[in-house]
């Protein structure tokens, strides 16, 4: 296992292939191994955003900061960082670029040079929260500002002390500019040199948001309308205009960076946020309180006219459409009845430019969607796509003489859907800029689910992601890592590498499958027990093993009226009984090459080899049962490269091309393992299986060179453990290491096993899964 930083060697310097990046890593002239390990994928990332000009400037301003003697660790974060520092203020890199290269300059000729490697890790964060250079020129004023006046000196002339608090307050200013507008921050920042100039420890403590009084000054300095101070104007709203007196309970929006909530009605009451802004846009400033009477104006139309749908037959997109279909259902009739709030919703509401989407590059379902809701309610959208413009017209037919319904819109957002759908919704890159309406509630009245049916996966099961859309070099995904010293996350601090693993000899897992012929002939035995045996009708198939009637004449009536029949005519069989879907995570650090000890491992087997052997039992008695399944595996070499690599996808078959991945399976670097469970969580979390577990295969504890403190990550798995049972996936852990009682314990509670003899794996995990999911 790596112990530190190595020079870069000619063979990696060799596999920079193309000849322009060559040309940028020569001028780079950086020695930093980690640099080289992500160079490319950074570099491609900046070329979807930089001119020629704007590269060079990039790739100068990356050579002056790997000149500093800080380490790789500022230059990875400004590789990494920068194009999207540069995409959250507007593309101007020219305006922007001065001063941070500045500021990075004036800290490096103070003492206070290691407070560069913070400032560049979280200058994204804080510029997705200030988007104008002007915004991001005045937070690093006030840091600049801050550090002149707490770095300390011994005789007042020559500063030689570094500033306790610089550090701490750039890797909380993402946070702190959550909750404040950039001059709650220089209040905020101001009173803390003030107070704490001569106080280190006091001046430390402040600035890393653990002093009372710092959490204090933060709620003082908070801006927006308070809830606290404008319920008792909400609650005669409501009872003037609507009749409704039901309970108003505030949620915070305060130190939830993750998640964001959003407005929502059930049985205890109506929720709204603590805080509202005013809101600036081009339409003019809606103040706080009126924003507050747009949420509720929305979910008291909800309450009103809005009625509960069986979901179970429908998929997400179609789910998606209903929902913004009748959100602006009950808003048109809304404001038939109070007709100034037209011009609340209309100055709240999004207006997408026609073409700020790529469909070739990302997702554009939300951005469609949003187009349509913005013209649904206004007449004056400007927009001429012939589409959207033919379901206004529908839309507000079913609304010129009556109320419509919420079935009725449901039909027309179906009929939308049919007309719009195209491949590229399926990308995981998805469109979001300008398509949050946040003044709606999130519509979960809308739907009602029943048990599961004979169509339950009709819509779904033809737009599973497909596995080609899992590409080499993709650019990185960053995730937040979980700081248990100030309970608080780092955002955006692990930068995600995924890939599809390289393929070696499908035969060579074959033989594996022989060696254990008789262990297999047992399994198969417990596992003819286990399959279930009832089938269920899968229909809307382009190709199936009969032809569905139903559907097959009503697409020929469409074809003789002139519409464009439905090809989707035929209907498959599959087994119900079990709705699993189970992804199996296997840690791929160097310890893996250590050859398994003990009398019984005469051949000398590694504990990789071992695993390989297990893998692929597993995947077979799996695939027997016919669960859905994937498989993938993941190192580190410090949080700017850890590697997530598919062996196998949902929608893939057990067959040759995946055995060929696993059998090149190779062991190296580290083990930062909460990433590697955010990643894998987030695809299963998207699954629609009822029971969702994702199996963890290692053999350590979490850990990784760049980590000094031993239980850092062994609290950010814990706490991403956490996170994927909240979105109701079910994490379990075999680990291989004898000695992992006490950690694994602390990070999965009670689903852990440890196997201490790692000979026994081949036969222990295939009957560990069936404990599982029995």
């Amino acid at each position: 296992m790596a112990t530190g930083f190595r020079p870069v060697s000619d063979a990696r310097q060799r596999q920079m292939a193309h000849p322009q990046v060559q040309a940028w890593w020569q001028a780079l002239d950086c020695g930093f191994a980690p640099v080289a390990d992500v160079f490319e994928e950074c570099l491609y990332e900046a070329l979807t955003r930089f001119t020629k000009p704007q590269m060079e400037a990039y790739i100068e301003a990356a050579r002056f900061i790997g000149k500093l003697g800080r380490g790789p660790e500022p230059l990875l974060a400004f590789l990494e960082e920068w194009p999207s520092v540069v995409d959250a203020t507007g593309g101007d890199q020219e305006s922007l670029l001065p001063p941070v290269m500045g500021a990075i300059r004036a800290m490096q000729k103070s003492p206070n040079s290691k407070a560069i490697t913070p400032f560049l890790q979280t200058l994204a964060a804080v510029a997705r929260r200030l988007p104008s250079v002007d915004q991001l020129r005045a937070y690093i004023d006030i840091a600049l500002d801050l550090m002149a006046r707490t770095s300390g000196s011994i005789h007042g002339h020559h500063t030689t002390f570094p500033s306790p608090g610089l550090p701490e307050f750039f890797l909380n200013a993402p946070r702190l500019l959550g909750l404040l507008a950039t001059a709650g921050l220089r209040s905020w920042t101001e009173y803390g040199i003030r107070n704490y100039a001569t106080h280190p420890e006091r001046q430390e403590e402040y600035f890393r948001l653990e002093s009372a009084d710092s959490m204090a000054v933060l709620q003082r300095e908070r801006h927006g309308t308070l809830f606290a101070d404008v319920e008792r104007q909400l609650e005669l709203t409501l009872r003037a205009l609507w009749r409704d007196s039901d309970l108003l309970v505030p949620y915070s929006t305060a130190f939830d960076e993750l998640r964001r909530p959003v407005p929502y009605y059930d049985k205890l009451g109506m929720r709204v946020p603590d805080v509202f802004d005013d809101a600036h846009g081009a339409a003019g400033t809606v103040s706080g309180i009126d924003r507050y009477r747009a949420v509720l104006a929305h979910m008291v139309g909800h309450r009103r006219w809005s009625t509960p749908q069986i979901a179970d037959n429908w998929s997400p997109f179609q789910r998606m459409a209903v929902e913004f279909f009748e959100d602006c259902r009950v808003e048109t009739l809304l404001m038939r009845e109070f007709p100034g709030l037209r011009r609340i919703f209309l100055a709240l509401h999004p207006r997408p430019l026609a073409d700020a989407c790529d469909p070739e590059t990302a997702s554009c379902l939300r951005h469609r969607l949003a187009m349509l809701s913005r013209a649904l309610i206004d007449p004056g959208h400007g927009y001429t796509d012939p589409v959207l413009l033919e379901f206004v017209q529908r839309f507000h037919e079913l609304l010129a003489t009556a109320e419509s319904s919420t079935a009725e819109i449901a039909t027309l957002a179906l009929s939308y859907v049919a007309r719009t759908r195209r491949q590229s919704d399926q990308y995981a890159r998805v469109h979001f800029d300008n398509t949050v309406i946040d003044y709606r509630d999130d519509n979960r009245q809308l739907w009602k689910f029943i048990e599961q049916g004979d169509e339950e996966e009709a819509f779904d099961e033809e737009r599973k992601p497909q596995t080609a859309e899992v590409q080499q070099g993709l650019p990185p995904r960053h995730y937040p890592e979980w700081d248990d010293r100030s309970r608080t996350y780092r955002p955006d601090w692990v930068s995600l590498y995924e890939a599809l693993h390289p393929s070696g000899n499908a035969a060579d897992i074959d033989r594996l499958l022989a060696k254990h012929a008789v262990l297999a002939k047992r399994l198969k035995r417990l596992l003819d027990l286990l399959k279930p045996q009832e089938k269920v009708r899968i229909r809307y198939q382009e190709e199936g093993t009969e032809l569905d009637l139903d559907i097959a004449i009503g697409s020929l009536i469409d074809f003789k009226s002139g519409v464009t029949p439905d090809s989707r005519i035929n209907m498959s069989h599959r087994t119900d009984g079990r709705d699993i879907d189970v992804l199996l995570l296997l840690d791929l650090s160097e310890s893996l090459n250590e050859v398994v000890a003990g009398s019984g491992n005469a051949s000398g087997q590694t504990i990789l080899e071992l695993s390989q052997e297990a893998v692929s039992l597993l995947a077979w008695a799996i695939d027997c049962l016919g669960d859905s399944f994937a498989i993938a595996g993941f190192h580190s070499n410090t949080r700017h490269d850890v590697r997530y690599q598919h062996i196998k996808g949902f929608s893939e078959r057990w067959d040759d091309t995946v055995k060929a991945r696993l059998a090149a399976m190779e062991a190296g670097w580290s083990t930062r393992m909460g990433a590697a469970l955010r990643h894998a969580g987030r695809y299963l979390a998207a699954r629609p299986a009822d029971k969702k577990i994702l199996l963890l295969l290692t053999d350590g504890e979490p850990a990784d060179i760049d980590v000094d403190e031993p239980g850092h990550l062994r609290a950010d798995a814990r706490k991403a453990v956490e996170e994927l049972a909240a979105k109701g996936v079910t994490t379990f852990c075999l680990s291989l290491d004898a000695g992992a009682d006490e950690y694994v314990r602390d990070i999965f509670g009670k689903r852990w096993r440890v196997l201490d003899r790692i000979e026994r794996l081949p036969e222990t995990l295939p009957s560990l899964y069936m404990e599982l999911t029995r």
